[in-house]
């Protein structure tokens, strides 16, 4: 039982003076990051994109070699 208590009292201290990296500052809802918000709209828009040509040729070679063009 003592040694119960003292792990325990010895893992509250370190638990109230450790600090998470991931919530030391909260972000600004009020002023978004621009360039991120365009970076990430952007990419996303580019990606699309890519896909869709890339279903258009798949598209046309399976036109092209089952004879349906």
């Amino acid at each position: 039982m003592l040694v119960s208590r003292a792990t325990g009292t010895l893992r509250l201290p370190l638990a109230l003076c450790s600090r998470s990296m991931y919530t030391a500052r909260k972000p600004d809802t009020s002023s978004p990051n621009w360039l991120r918000v365009g970076l990430a709209l952007g990419s996303t828009a580019a990606i699309w994109a890519l896909l869709f040509k890339q279903r258009n040729e798949d598209i046309a070679e399976y036109k092209k070699r089952n004879g349906l063009q």
